[in-house]
């Protein structure tokens, strides 16, 4: 069963002059030679993308696209029509957007978060900016302190929508936001808390001290970087502090305290240094 949009492990069945024909229980599928890896012979097996081309025709391609069906993406638009928008996700065909997917209307360079999907109708991939009906918190798969992936859906009056694991919503609050995001932007997280309603509360980066850690090994790297001293410590500028090390003035403090008592840096007047 040949999965459109996404990634197959398929045999080569035959070579001609332009490209190899892929096992798909039927005629086969082309990989063109531009995308034939050096040496493959037939009965080899290749992990190839299979999508439809220009004709509708099943072909195969090495290329990686930005998202496969189910993926949640920010994509480019590179034109528009009446039918609807086709959308740059690396490959030599555009994604379609079906007018009746788009939300506002979607415009010729602008970039969308959407959902890939596969047409059940044609088996084609396209994809839908009305990426919330695939989300849900009825039954939720995560519990507190979950370590998870998140994606930026669109900004609220308290914070950001976040997608949870490409499964559920949660709200990243503004007080939990230490750097510039945007909507299609991905990076890890954790669950913080799981209301009564299932409304979930994540924050950005890895719990407690775990993330004091990931932000040591971060102020460490920057003090060997600058010859072993940083003009930086608790009276700081929290707006200094944030553009230089991408972290809040409370992550900074907890860091080069949790640095000081395991005496690998040593606090100055103006700053601090590595220790000796």
């Amino acid at each position: 069963m040949i999965k459109t949009g996404d990634y197959n492990l398929l045999k080569v069945l035959r070579k001609v002059d332009f490209g190899v024909y892929l096992d798909d229980g039927e005629d086969g599928i082309l990989l063109p030679k531009r995308f034939v890896p050096e040496g493959l012979q037939e009965g080899d097996e290749l992990k190839v993308f299979v999508y439809h081309d220009g004709e509708e025709r099943l072909i195969a391609t090495t290329q990686k696209p930005l998202g496969v069906v189910d993926d949640f993406v920010k994509l480019k638009t590179v034109s528009v029509t009446e039918q609807g928008a086709f959308m740059d996700w690396g490959l030599m065909k555009d994604l379609f957007v079906p007018k009746s997917q788009q939300i506002t209307g979607m415009r010729p360079m602008g970039e969308y978060l959407v959902k890939i999907y596969r047409d059940e109708q044609t088996g084609r991939a396209a994809a839908t900016e009305r990426v919330e009906q695939f989300l849900s918190n009825e039954n939720l798969s995560v519990e507190e302190t979950d370590e998870v992936d998140l994606i930026v859906l669109r900004r609220t009056d308290i914070g950001y929508l976040m997608i949870i694991n490409n499964q559920h919503t949660g709200v990243l609050h503004l007080n939990e936001v230490y750097r510039t995001v945007g909507v299609g932007d991905k990076f890890k997280g954790y669950i913080k808390k799981i209301y009564a309603d299932n409304r979930v509360d994540v924050v950005a980066g890895k719990m407690g001290y775990q993330r004091v850690e990931g932000e040591a090994g971060k102020i460490l790297r920057l003090l060997e970087e600058n010859e072993g001293y940083l003009p930086y410590n608790d009276k700081s500028d929290p707006e200094n502090i944030y553009v230089f090390f991408g972290m809040s003035k409370k992550t900074f403090k907890m860091t080069t305290g949790n640095l000081f008592r395991e005496r690998k840096i040593t606090f100055e007047k103006t700053g601090i240094r590595l220790a000796q």
